[in-house]
């Protein structure tokens, strides 16, 4: 039962988040920021966590996972007040800045928790049922944002995720969830450098896919209220496509178990990389509403499916004292591309228009993909 309370408020927690990087992108689009300025706020949640996951990654195999968590949290609410109380493009980079950073540690932490629940040979069905929660929080979050400022405007959708990371800051410092105890560290661990995870073949591998599925994963959030928008659609219209990507996430990583069983890991990794590669090939194409759902469904299959796979094999990888390093580092992967891909596509978008962005994308996924498992 505490493991299911741990992926409730997990999940109440990431919904704010999700929610607040549609609020933060459509709330720049209402106050006409151009691309390159939306590139640059959504960067911005990506950059501080660029820098500081490594170090948050060794202080949760320091400290234990608490007060990390509990840091996390407050610092993603403080974040979504910000424009609530100053509506302004610059308060957006704040909001930005403070949320990415306060969920990117308490991400790190919540999963270096569930690494260690159960046996070695619950990984994958535990990361599975994690990755659940984030699906469904991935389909409730823009989904009711949409909804939320065609109603009440964006102002007061700000208040109301602000106050909800509450509820998870009470669940974390009470007894509802119990937390694992602090593993002993050895000295040599204690010392060890980043370098020396890299040496690891088999966790560099994994740190690749994950770049690429970072970029992938990006590229969907950042550029899809844009086209939605340049395409006509409501912000309701909007969130709709965004929460059909988290269904289909949701969806596929209920029949993961089943998946796994009858295919090889690398295999279905390699598919969902080529998957993404197509679908964001075919997006200038989907002018309407219903077409554009589809492939954001499509999409989701493919990228929501991969995550479980990826971190039960990075924690079969490295040692147990140093899992928080590297959950930290690969953080630092998915997070550089969130810091740089944002001001990338919108550069390229002010200059070229979407499309070429889209296709873009599209090559790089295609060709990265075969060098990384012709390797």
């Amino acid at each position: 039962m505490p493991f299911y309370l741990l992926i409730f408020f997990s999940g109440l927690l990431h919904s704010v988040f999700a929610a607040t990087r549609v609020s933060v992108s459509l709330y720049a689009i209402h106050l006409k920021a151009t691309p390159f300025e939306i590139g640059t706020v959504m960067a911005l949640f990506g950059l501080l966590p660029m820098v500081l996951a490594v170090a948050v990654g060794r202080l949760n195999d320091r400290i234990g996972p608490r007060v990390p968590m509990l840091a996390g949290s407050a610092l993603v609410s403080l974040g979504v007040v910000v424009p609530a109380l100053f509506p302004s493009l610059v308060s957006l980079y704040v909001a930005a800045t403070l949320s990415g950073t306060g969920f990117m540690i308490y991400a790190i932490s919540v999963h270096n928790v569930v690494g260690f629940v159960g046996k070695a040979e619950d990984r994958s069905a535990n990361f599975s049922l994690f990755a659940l929660s984030f699906s469904v929080s991935s389909f409730v979050g823009p989904l009711a944002t949409g909804l939320a400022i065609d109603t009440i405007g964006h102002r007061y959708w700000f208040v109301v995720l602000a106050a909800l990371p509450a509820v998870t800051i009470a669940s974390v410092m009470t007894d509802w969830i119990r937390l694992p105890q602090l593993r002993p560290r050895s000295q040599r661990a204690a010392q060890g450098r980043v370098m020396d995870l890299l040496r690891n073949r088999a966790l560099r591998t994994v740190l690749f896919i994950s770049a690429l599925h970072a970029i992938a994963w990006e590229m969907f959030q950042f550029m899809t209220p844009i086209y939605g928008t340049q395409i006509g659609l409501s912000a309701s219209a909007i969130g709709v496509v965004m929460a059909s990507f988290s269904a289909a996430t949701f969806l596929v990583r209920l029949t993961m178990a089943f998946i796994t069983r009858h295919a090889a890991t690398l295999r279905l990794l390699r598919f969902t990389i080529l998957l993404a590669a197509a679908v964001f090939a075919l997006f200038p194409f989907a002018g309407e509403f219903a077409l554009l759902a589809a492939l954001a469904f499509v999409l989701g299959v493919g990228l929501g499916s991969s995550q479980p796979m990826v971190m039960a094999v990075l924690y079969d990888t490295v040692p147990p004292e140093r899992t928080g390093e590297a959950v930290g580092l690969r953080t630092t992967i998915i997070t550089t591309g969130q810091g740089i891909m944002p001001i990338a596509f919108g550069a390229l978008g002010s200059a070229f228009g979407l499309a070429p962005v889209f296709w873009a994308v599209a090559v790089v996924l295609a060709a990265g993909c075969e060098l990384a498992f012709r390797r």
